[in-house]
C-alpha cells in the first residue's frame, strides 16, 4: 500500500493552493468518485475518491465524465457546500484522514462551518460531511448494527478515527535501526515505505537523509510494476518514472478506475458483449451440425425408396433393417419401432423435404451469426481499449441496433453531440482517429475530405485513421500507421500490416453494420508500434 500517511502529507501540501477557494460546483463521477469544481484566483478541480482500492485526493485537469442524475447524498453535499468556501486542508498528523473546513450561509443566510472529513483507509475510504459535530451524511454509511464502536449515519455524532497512540512520529526522531519493524513503529510508515528505508539504511544513507528526501519531494516516482511513493522505491530495483504528485496520481489512476466508471455509468457492457459472443459461438456450432445434417439428406431419400420397395421384409417394432436398394447394394435403415414399414418411409421422406429446403434458410442463419460474431468481436476490442465517453457511444450504438434497452433516465434530453473521436494535431495536418463504430463512421463519411489519406489494420478490427492530407509524406504514414495498429486487436503482434488509401476509395458495405467497409484499391505498409513514440500525440 503506497497511499500511507506519509505520502498523504505530501498531497497536503499541493492542495493548500486551494486555501480561500469558492466552491463552484460538486459533481459525480462513479459510486465512489466525486469532482469538486473551485475557484481561487484560477479554475481548478479536486478528485476525491473512495475506492477500495484506489481510493485518493488531489488536484487533477483530466476531464472525467460526470453523471447526468448524481445521487442523493452529491445533491446534499451541492446544497450545504456548493458556494462556500474552503477556509483550510489540514492532515490528522500522519494519519490517513484530512479534514476540509468549508465556510458558507445556511438557508437564512448565517455563517456556518462545515467539516468534509475525507478518510483514504483502503476498504473503509469514506467522505463524511460534518456540522457541529453531528453527521450530515457520509459517501458510506455505517448503521450501528455493522459498527457499534463507531457509527456513520445522519444525525448520529461524529468520532474521529483513532489514531495509534503506541507508534512514534518519525520526524520526531533522529535514527532508527535497520532491523527495526518501521511499519509497526512509526506512524504514517506503510509496509512499503519501510521496506525502502530499510533499504537505503543498509546501502549508505542515513535516516536523517531519507526523511529530509521525503519531506522536500513534491514528486511520485512510478516504478514499472505500478508500485509507487514520494520517493524512488530503489529495493524494488525497477526502472522508475517521477511526475509532479497531482499528475502522478492521475497517471497512476486514471485509466485503473475507466472500466469501472465504464461498468457503472453504461451499465456492464463487458458481461454483456461476451454473453453475446459465447451466444453467436454456441449457435454457429449447432447450425454448422444442421447443416452437414440437411447436405447429407439425399440419403433418407434413399431410405424411403428402399422400405417402399421391400415392405414385406419390414415389421412394427424393428429399430433398423439392412436391405438391398435398386443397384444391388446393401444398406442399413434406421426405424422407429412405433411405427410401420408405411409410416417409417413417409418419415424417412419428410427428413429428406426438411433437410433439401432447409438447407438454404440454415446457410442464411448461419451467415447471420457468423456476422453477428464478428461484429461483438469487434465491439469486445472497442471496449478493450475505449475510454468512458468511447463506452457511452457503444451502448448507444447497441441500444439503436436493439441489442440493448435504451436506459431510462431523468435528465433533460440533449440535442446529439458530435462524436468523441480523436483529433491530433502533426506538422500542419489533423490526424482523425475513430475508437468505435460510430466515431469510425463519422471520421470515415463524414469528417474526412475525400482525397485525405485513410488508414486501418489489414483482415482485423481496428479504429478508422485519417490524416487531412492526399500525399502524407513517410513520417506522416508511419504515424498514422502505428495509431492504426495499436488501436486494434493486432496490437500485441510485430510487422503488422496497415492498408492505406484515399477517403474517395472507402464505400459502406450495403446491409452490414455501421463501421465496416470496402476498398475498391489500396497499398499496405508493414509496421512496428512504438509506444514511447505514440504517447507524444496521445494518452496510452
Amino acid at each position: 500500500m503506497a497511499f500511507d500517511g506519509i505520502f498523504l502529507k505530501q498531497i497536503v501540501r499541493q492542495l493548500q493552493v486551494l486555501d480561500g477557494s469558492h466552491i463552484n460546483k460538486i459533481y459525480q463521477i462513479s459510486d465512489t468518485e466525486i469532482l469538486f469544481s473551485l475557484y481561487a484566483q484560477k479554475k481548478y478541480q479536486l478528485m476525491v475518491s473512495c475506492h477500495s482500492s484506489y481510493n485518493r485526493i488531489h488536484i487533477t485537469e483530466r476531464d472525467y465524465p460526470t453523471r447526468n442524475t448524481p445521487s442523493n447524498f452529491i445533491m446534499l453535499m451541492r446544497k450545504y457546500l456548493e458556494g462556500g468556501t474552503i477556509t483550510s486542508i489540514e492532515q490528522a498528523g500522519l494519519d490517513r484522514y484530512l479534514v476540509i473546513n468549508v465556510l458558507n450561509r445556511n438557508e437564512i443566510g448565517d455563517r456556518i462551518n462545515l467539516e468534509v472529513y475525507v478518510e483514504l483507509m483502503g476498504k473503509y475510504a469514506n467522505l463524511i460531511l460534518v456540522y457541529q459535530n453531528k453527521i450530515i451524511d457520509a459517501l458510506k454509511r455505517i448503521p450501528p448494527f455493522e459498527n457499534t464502536r463507531r457509527t456513520i449515519h445522519p444525525g448520529a455524532r461524529f468520532k474521529v478515527t483513532e489514531s495509534q497512540p503506541d507508534k512514534i512520529d518519525p520526524f520526531s526522531i533522529d535514527s532508527v535501526s535497520d532491523s527495526d519493524n518501521l511499519f509497526e513503529k512509526l506512524i504514517g510508515f506503510s509496509p512499503l515505505l519501510s521496506d525502502e528505508v530499510r533499504y537505503r539504511l543498509t546501502h549508505g544513507q542515513t535516516y536523517k537523509q531519507i526523511l529530509d528526501e521525503i519531506d522536500t519531494s513534491d514528486k511520485v516516482y512510478i516504478s514499472s510494476n505500478d508500485q509507487f511513493h514520494c520517493i524512488p522505491l530503489l529495493h524494488l530495483n525497477n526502472p522508475y518514472v517521477s511526475y509532479p504528485i497531482c499528475e502522478g496520481l492521475d497517471e497512476i489512476y486514471f485509466a485503473r478506475e475507466e472500466k469501472e466508471r465504464i461498468r457503472q455509468q453504461t451499465g456492464d457492457l463487458f458481461k454483456f458483449t461476451r454473453r453475446e459472443i459465447k451466444k453467436c459461438e454456441t449457435k454457429i456450432s449447432r447450425l454448422n451440425e444442421s447443416l452437414e445434417e440437411a447436405l447429407n439428406c439425399d440419403i433418407w431419400r434413399r431410405y424411403g425408396d428402399v422400405l417402399y420397395a421391400n415392405m414385406n421384409k419390414v415389421t412394427k417394432g424393428m429399430t433398423s433393417v439392412t436391405l438391398q436398394d435398386y443397384e444391388g447394394n446393401e444398406i442399413t435403415v434406421p426405424l422407429d419401432p412405433k411405427l410401420d414399414v408405411r409410416g417409417n418411409a413417409r418419415k424417412c421422406f419428410q427428413k429428406y423435404r426438411k433437410g433439401s429446403t432447409g438447407q438454404k434458410y440454415i446457410e442464411e442463419q448461419l451467415q447471420q451469426a457468423e456476422e453477428n460474431l464478428s461484429y461483438f468481436r469487434l465491439i469486445d476490442q472497442q471496449l478493450r481499449q475505449a475510454d468512458f465517453n468511447t463506452a457511452r457511444e457503444i451502448r448507444q450504438e447497441l441500444e439503436k441496433n436493439g441489442y440493448m434497452k435504451p436506459k431510462r433516465s431523468r435528465a433533460p434530453k440533449k440535442k446529439p453531440e458530435e462524436p468523441k473521436y480523436l483529433k491530433i494535431p502533426f506538422n500542419d495536418k489533423i490526424i482523425y482517429l475513430g475508437k468505435n463504430n460510430i466515431q469510425n463512421d463519422y471520421v470515415t463519411f463524414k469528417k474526412a475530405q475525400r482525397n485525405d489519406m485513410w488508414f486501418h489494420v489489414k483482415d482485423a478490427h481496428g479504429s478508422h485513421v485519417v490524416i487531412t492530407d492526399s500525399e502524407p509524406d513517410e513520417e506522416e504514414i508511419r504515424l498514422c500507421a502505428q495509431l492504426a495498429a495499436y488501436f486494434s486487436e493486432m496490437r500485441e503482434s510485430g510487422s503488422i500490416p496497415v492498408n492505406y488509401t484515399q477517403v474517395r476509395h472507402i464505400k459502406k458495405i450495403p446491409g452490414s453494420k455501421l463501421g465496416l467497409v470496402s476498398m475498391s484499391e489500396y497499398n499496405t505498409i508493414y509496421i512496428d508500434i512504438d509506444e514511447s513514440y505514440l504517447k507524444q500525440f496521445v494518452s496510452l
